[in-house]
């Protein structure tokens, strides 16, 4: 199966709060092991999963008109095992979050001139060594525990992380597919697996043309990430504490077994924004995400049988999954706000589609244009709003 590099993203934090070298290590060695495959079978899977996301090049660009599919080869497709995958976002992690550590790092250094020895560690003490290992070991164990659950992702960030002169760099992102995953759902759903792997190929790739369709938008999400981040540094102070009351919530609800599908909360650490201004910016980055989402599964669900013979199977069989999930995984899966990922699938597919319904695709495909056609959270629930908005 191909690997990644197995050297970490080096930090352009001049306070290294994050020790990436650690998260990357801890997040490969706690990375469960996959299905018990012979080389062969690893060969097999590996050179399928290419192939089927070749073909399934042609159907996004057909589904999605977009003229961007017919051309990709600004970023890469790469085969990954689940310890590869969850050290190659630790580059990723490294790049969001670069702006916010920064400001934070600034942060740290004039409220430590001002305490002199008070409670905040100095930049560059044991104290703040210390806080790196631990944030390090930290996101490496939540990457760990991510690895299982991803069957791919398409990192936009990529190009912009910092690499060895022999790693090979892009100018686009690269579309990770999680082979021992894949393999373990296509297993557990008892479906064909040729059909399966172009299926979700068809989904991954579209979040590779939607990319290329707006080379602008990595930026944009960069630059809103980083908005974000200022206001959470801004209130740093109360971070800790309404993280450590929410996790006590969560657990409480998990516990009593409270959980409804009329919650309609985010999710996890995202419930801890109080500000307006924290909302507002949030609000934009969740309709980004849920446009993404759910265009990418709009064109997955635009196959047929033609296509995918057994497409009906797959997705009766696919959305009935997690179900039975334990207490235990559920808690996490709030706390790092999973579930509200899945809701920014349907509500993001729902809007695409009332959308085109309206406009046709090719009106919907103004959205790619500029970071002004972008949906806001409010017309992602109602899209004639957008629609009147965008004057179609």
């Amino acid at each position: 199966m191909t690997k990644q590099s197995s050297s970490a993203a080096t930090t352009r934090t001049p306070s290294n709060m994050v020790n990436w070298e650690l998260a990357a290590r801890t997040a490969a060695n706690l990375a469960p092991a996959g299905p018990a495959l012979s080389g062969t079978e690893i060969s097999a899977a590996v050179e399928n999963l290419h192939l089927m996301a070749e073909r399934s090049v042609p159907h996004v660009h057909e589904i999605s008109r977009l003229e961007a599919a017919r051309n990709l080869h600004d970023s890469q497709v790469l085969v990954v095992d689940r310890a590869s995958w969850a050290k190659a976002n630790t580059q990723s992690f490294a790049v969001m979050m670069d702006p916010i550590l920064q400001a934070l790092a600034v942060k740290q250094a004039a409220t430590h001139g001002a305490r002199g020895s008070g409670n905040t560690p100095a930049p560059g003490s044991a104290g703040a060594a210390f806080g790196a290992t631990v944030t390090g070991a930290q996101l490496g164990g939540a990457l760990a525990f991510l690895s299982s659950k991803v069957l791919g992702q398409y990192d936009p960030f990529a190009a912009l992380a910092p690499t060895r002169a022999s790693q090979p760099h892009t100018a686009g992102g690269r579309l990770l597919l999680v082979a021992p995953n894949i393999i373990t759902v296509e297993r557990e759903l008892k479906v064909d697996p040729a059909d399966f792997r172009l299926w979700v190929c068809l989904h991954e790739q579209t979040h590779r043309v939607q990319f290329a369709a707006a080379p602008w938008l990595r930026h944009h999400m960069l630059a809103e990430i980083e908005k974000l981040g200022a206001l959470l540094v801004g209130d740093s102070e109360n971070f800790g504490d309404r993280l450590l009351q929410t996790a006590k919530q969560l657990g409480s609800k998990h516990a009593n077994n409270k959980e409804t599908s009329a919650d309609t909360s985010r999710g996890g650490v995202l419930d801890l924004l109080q500000d307006p201004e924290q909302k507002a910016a949030l609000s934009h980055l969740t309709a980004v995400m849920s446009l993404l989402e759910g265009h990418a599964n709009v064109v997955m669900d635009g196959v047929d049988q033609s296509i995918v013979p057994t497409v009906r199977t797959i997705r009766q069989r696919f959305n009935s999954r997690g179900k039975d999930r334990g207490i235990i995984e559920k808690f996490i899966r709030n706390l790092m706000g999973l579930d509200a990922k899945m809701r920014q699938y349907s509500d993001g597919a729902k809007f695409v589609r009332d959308a085109v319904d309206v406009v046709g695709m090719d009106g919907f495909n103004n959205v790619w244009t500029k970071a002004e056609n972008l949906p806001t959270e409010v017309e992602i629930h109602n899209a004639r709003l957008w629609v009147e908005r965008m004057g179609l």
